[in-house]
């Protein structure tokens, strides 16, 4: 077996509207091409031998074991390798289940296709199981040692990706709003919405976070000063710099106990608590001055109580945590080292921060401990007897901690509140010493220890003991507050032919609403009036550049199969979806072969609309009219045809539509009929000669009408779109050239062709055409190409694009030509292959009153030959 190309999906495609993330794999079968599973020797054998659990997947049988009954029944290797690609990934950690093979026209290559959770793993199942498979298949086995290694290495690369618990908090609770959110490429920053309304956070930073409250909570002296001088109790301490500062520090905060800590340190480093005497303190200062930026450490006066962490959201407390420093509890039998093992042995105990619970280590700091309490790693306590291996409480070095949330006293609730607008932080985390949480501090000797920014959820949202929190909630609601957006409208276009034009439309009318538009084109990617990227921009990478920008406030994205093939939509929902037509170009290329499955392919833009918001289909092309019937979102077609029985029906049951109808684009809204242009004084449509154009604005018309934009904004953007180069570069630009006129369009297959010949047949004078095609079509693509040309112009000029996409050069031009003489052997025809040549010598032999209509590769090229000729002006 060979792997011919490896796929990352990421959004709604071709495979599935709602199972986003997928892996296809172009799989060539090679020699295992037409034996099926039953006739492999010993393989139904060795694959239960290697991965006993897979007898767990259902598979077709829909029952337990089903999967390896076909495996015993005889099933093709692309069906086995897409369900190993599945456990392999489930025994790592990361339980998926769906997964397709499908044969390609291509004998003996199949497409399979399984979920992933992270993309790198998926991409290595996918190797892996290719692997598995092949080696079970050629020598009866797959080496113990080497599956070990693959489930080990799948199990790192998730621990990589891993996003850490708060974050993955913030994540899952962004998931149930259905808000989307992106992992941004720097500083492990996630964005939350889109565009004008996105938000980023960084753990539990937020764009909220004011840098000021970060700072100062940094800075643990200087938020002591700011907290003491408004009356919160904070502990008595001071900042010292050198050693010999060390006595008198501990005489001005009251004597021992002290508490000595770095003045800039986290996650418990550098600190000792009850500090009894000048040995202990010359250890603990020479810790903590270690653990510190500044070589600044704090001492201070140490207070005896439990330590709890409060955590405030938007000036609310929303959690309470009791945290109890890393232990064990003696049996009576057990060594202090042996309890430390049994302990570790809870799952939920693991290496970092990515696990509810941290591992306890026998290290020196914990020896230490351990000694002062009179204890080593070999003592055994007695039954029901505490050991502490740490003297913080940090969740980070193996503490635990226990939900107080419902037991803090109001008074303390509303002292952490008042804290939190005192420090200036939108999340903050309060360390907080009593005896007693559900008593006012001021009864128990209280303090407030420490503010922290960006304070862990761990706790909370997974504490060992009590009520989990749901402190996630919280923040979605402080940075998206109850009835407002998260994310931009989007409106979604896609089809065969006058995606680019309609797309453009569509963003013109929008800007008429005095929005900031951004979108998305094969000729570039546009915020506003400014081109951001250059370049065919039609895929999800240029789309995302939309989405992530903090200034749209709208999107329209041209939306092309070539990107939902290679890595689906670049969005889970839409709000508009606008399906254009469904014609026979670009066929045989990543493997869709046949119309019908180019129709599925484009189906996916209408299905992925939001229920509430509206898929937009040309009632008048059957195939994407059929596709009304798998889309759960409202429908509004659009047609030429104001006899259509499929707009009646849906208008009759009060749809809405966008009819041709008495020389008007009219949109129909259940009963009602509203004219909204007369076609010939809308400019794209070249003064109602041109019907596909007519049939582009009525699909921007229903797109934007079924968006809610006003109807004099739309009326205003058909009047002032143009069909220029300004506007829709390559699209219909007609050029007077004073004795003639020259067209530029980037028709490039036979429906494109077939709706530029329904303008060009209406031309009073001679009609001359310079064609071609991209080399990449079928043979049976550039014959048509040269039929429908000879039906269309009186004198052709066959040319090729410069790059001919594998094909040899001239075999295009030929085929094209050939197309010509099985309709017109006495058609006037020349090949000139150079495409600048043959535009130049139609151009200088055009004769008075012609039209010369060229269908270049390079739009710029062609425009450039025209404007060097000093046209009147640009039509």
């Amino acid at each position: 077996m060979k792997i011919l190309k490896i796929l990352t999906l990421r959004g709604p495609n071709y495979w599935s509207i709602r199972r986003n993330k997928l892996i296809v794999v172009r799989l060539d079968l090679e020699d295992l091409a037409e034996r099926t599973t039953d006739t492999i020797s010993g393989f139904y054998e060795a694959l239960v031998e290697t991965l006993p659990s897979i007898e767990e997947h259902f598979c077709s049988p829909g029952h337990h074991g089903g999967f390896l009954k076909r495996v015993k029944d005889g099933t093709l290797l692309s069906h086995v390798v897409e369900h190993v690609a599945l456990e392999l990934q489930t025994l790592a950690g990361m339980e998926v289940g769906f997964g397709r093979a499908r044969s390609t026209a291509t004998p003996g290559v199949y497409n399979v296709v399984f979920a992933y959770k992270d993309e790198r793993a998926g991409r290595y199942a996918a190797r892996a199981a290719v692997r598995l498979c092949s080696s079970i298949a050629d020598t009866g086995r797959y080496p113990q040692a080497e599956l070990e290694q693959d489930l080990s290495d799948l199990r790192e690369i998730c621990e990589d990706a891993a996003l850490g618990p708060s974050t993955e908090a913030l994540v899952k609770e962004a998931e149930t709003r259905r808000i989307p959110w992106t992992q941004l490429s720097a500083r492990a920053m996630i964005r939350f919405g889109t565009g004008i309304h996105q938000q980023r956070v960084q753990a539990t930073l937020t764009d909220g976070s004011g840098i000021l409250g970060v700072e100062l909570a940094c800075d643990k002296e200087g938020t002591k000063t700011i907290l003491a001088d408004a009356g919160i109790p904070v502990p008595r301490g001071t900042v010292i710099h050198y050693l010999d500062e060390l006595g008198d520090a501990i005489e001005d905060v009251g004597g021992y106990p002290v508490v000595i800590k770095p003045l800039d340190g986290n996650h418990g480093r550098g600190i000792t608590i009850n500090v009894r005497s000048w040995t202990e303190a010359e250890d603990a200062y020479d810790a903590a001055s270690a653990e510190s930026k500044t070589r600044s450490v704090i001492v201070e006066r140490y207070y005896e109580g439990r330590d709890h962490r409060v955590l405030v959201v938007d000036g609310k407390v929303v959690a309470v945590a009791e945290r109890v420093p890393a232990h064990v509890v003696g049996d009576g039998k057990s060594t202090i080292a042996e309890l430390v093992e049994e302990t570790n042995r809870d799952p939920r105990r693991g290496d970092g921060h990515d696990n509810v619970l941290t591992r306890l280590k026998l290290d020196r700091i914990s020896l230490q401990w351990l000694d002062k309490q009179g204890y080593d790693a070999d003592s055994i306590p007695e039954k029901g007897e505490t050991c502490y291996l740490r003297a913080t409480a940090n969740l980070s070095t193996g503490g635990i901690a226990i939900d107080r949330t419902d037991e803090i006293h109001p008074e303390n609730r509303w002292l952490a509140q008042r804290v939190s607008k005192i420090v200036g932080l939108d999340i903050i985390g309060l360390d907080i010493v009593t005896r007693d949480i559900s008593k006012p501090l001021r009864d128990t000797d209280g303090v407030i220890v420490e503010v922290n920014a960006a304070p862990g959820f761990r706790m909370h949202v997974s504490p060992s003991e009590g009520k989990p929190r749901n402190v996630a909630a919280p923040v979605l609601e402080m940075l998206f507050p109850p009835g407002t957006p998260h994310s931009v409208p989007i409106i979604a276009v896609t089809g065969t032919n006058g995606k680019t034009t309609t797309t453009r439309l569509i963003a013109h009318i929008c800007k008429q609403t005095g929005k900031n538009i951004g979108y998305t084109t094969t000729d570039g990617t546009y915020i506003g009036n400014y081109l951001a990227e250059a370049g065919d921009n039609t895929g999800p990478q240029s789309a995302n550049l939309i989405l992530g920008d903090p200034t749209v406030e709208m999107a329209v994205l041209e939306t092309a199969r070539g990107g939902i093939l290679r890595a689906g939509l670049a969005f889970e929902e839409s709000d508009v979806g606008v399906v254009l037509n469904v014609a026979a170009d670009h066929l045989g290329i990543g493997d869709i072969d046949t119309i019908e499955q180019m129709a599925s392919l484009k189906a996916v833009v209408a299905e992925a609309v939001k229920p509430d918001g509206y898929a937009v289909l040309n009632a008048d092309d059957f195939r994407v009219a059929e596709m009304a019937k798998n889309i759960k979102s409202n429908i509004m077609y659009f047609s030429m045809n104001p006899d259509s029985e499929i707009v009646a029906e849906h208008t009759q049951k009060g749809g809405k539509a966008a009819v041709y109808q008495d020389g008007f684009l009219t949109v129909w809204d259940g009963s009602e009929k509203i004219r909204v242009a007369k076609a010939e004084e809308v400019p794209l449509t070249l003064k109602g000669m041109a019907p596909f154009a007519i049939a582009n604005a009525l699909a921007a018309c229903a797109a934007t009408y079924a968006q809610g934009v006003e109807l004099e904004a739309i009326r205003a953007g058909l009047a002032t779109f143009k069909p220029s180069v300004g506007q829709t570069p390559g699209r219909m630009n007609l050029f007077d050239m004073g004795d003639y006129h020259a067209l530029v369009d980037y028709a490039h297959n036979a429906a494109s062709y077939e709706a530029l010949g329904g303008f060009v047949r209406n031309w009073p004078g001679k009609r001359i055409g310079v064609v071609g095609g991209p080399g990449d079509r079928r043979d049976e693509d550039f014959r048509e190409l040269g039929r429908l040309s000879a039906k269309i112009f009186d004198s052709i000029i066959v040319k090729e694009d410069d790059d001919t996409r594998g094909r040899p050069r001239g075999e295009a031009a030929d085929l094209i030509c050939r197309g010509i003489e099985e309709i017109d052997p006495d058609c006037r025809y020349e090949s000139i292959l150079s495409e600048e040549k043959a535009i130049n010598v139609a151009l200088d032999e055009a004769p008075r009153d012609s039209l010369v209509v060229i269908l270049p590769e390079s739009v710029k090229r062609a425009i450039r030959a025209i404007e060097a000729r000093n046209p009147v002006k640009d039509s």
